[in-house]
């Protein structure tokens, strides 16, 4: 599907504009959006457009890595957005010209939709040209990453409260499913940091007065980034002390096998050296000698309790 809308140098909006008609003296700057086009509409790309084969090629080719290059004339951007219930990134591409934007997208952006609306219904915006469209897409994208990296952090604090008392296996679990998703956001948060970066330093784009508005994108960029590295440290300190607390855990139980070990070993040798039933074994024929080992097996295990309950073992 192919729309267009386009702003005269009288300030009205036209829709659905011919592109024939788009190069007309009349029109001040143009929007065209390409939102999963056919084989047939994606020709205009490089048909009407002209634009570079490797940026078209880019384009189908999913998913590329966030960047930004300079073809002559015109500016191509790859630019992430975030599936919000997967947090896999999802590509939207922009050309930018001197006096027009084209986005490309392969699936359904509410980032370009919310952002196309606003240039419909807001005049103030529509005046700004189209630059401002071009932050307004950037802007859509980078807010919708805070919502994401929010929830992330309220199933952090969750987990550290852990007030449904679940063990330490299903806490784990948790902790390691939270860092696979923090990988996902750094993944796409970190490239648009440095495109950000790009953009705000470069001396091919003229952004002037709205230089300021994307600068603010990219403190928006800077901020996510450390609250990824933020939560991605709160994850490594909780994996550690739960790690530590079930280490300590497993070595008090075997502490106290050792110690039941240890009491029955000379109780386990006296039992199994009177068992072997020699014929010349004279405690074999005392009248009380089965009482005598009993007491005396009674004293030995009693005595080594004893002697390990003082020495903290039990504690």
């Amino acid at each position: 599907m192919i729309r267009s809308l386009a702003m005269t140098m009288d300030f009205k909006v036209l829709h659905n504009v011919p592109f024939e008609e788009l190069l007309g003296p009349n029109i001040k700057w143009y929007w065209v959006d390409f939102h999963n086009p056919s084989e047939e509409e994606a020709l205009h790309l490089k048909g009407h457009f002209h634009f570079h084969p490797l940026a078209i090629e880019d384009c189908f080719f999913l998913l590329q890595r966030p960047k930004m290059d300079h073809y002559e004339d015109v500016h191509f951007f790859v630019m992430h957005g975030i599936n919000a219930l997967t947090l896999d990134a999802e590509e939207v591409d922009m050309f930018l010209g001197s006096n027009f934007i084209v986005t490309f997208h392969l699936h359904e952006s509410r980032e370009i939709e919310d952002a196309w609306s606003r240039i419909l219904e807001q005049e103030h915006l529509r005046n700004e040209g189209h630059i401002y469209a071009a932050y307004l897409i950037l802007d859509n994208l980078v807010d919708q990453y805070f919502p994401s990296v929010y929830q992330i952090e309220d199933q952090l604090d969750d987990i550290e409260n852990n007030f449904d008392a679940e063990s330490i296996e299903v806490l784990m679990k948790h902790i390691f499913g939270i860092r696979a998703k923090l990988l996902k956001l750094r993944r796409t948060i970190v490239p648009m940091r440095d495109l950000l970066y790009r953009v705000i330093n470069t001396d091919r784009i003229e952004l002037r007065e709205q230089l300021v508005f994307f600068t603010d994108i990219h403190d928006h960029l800077l901020k996510l980034s450390e609250m990824i590295d933020s939560n991605r440290d709160m994850t490594a300190d909780m994996r550690d002390s739960y790690i530590s607390l079930n280490s300590n855990r497993m070595n008090a139980i075997m502490k106290t096998l050792t110690v039941i070990t240890t009491i029955f070993m000379p109780l386990t040798f006296i039992a199994g050296l009177y068992g072997m039933n020699f014929a010349y074994m004279p405690e074999l024929k005392w009248h009380g000698g089965y009482f005598a080992i009993l007491v005396i097996m009674f004293g030995i295990g009693f005595g080594m309790f004893a002697w390990f309950w003082k020495k903290g073992w039990f504690k």
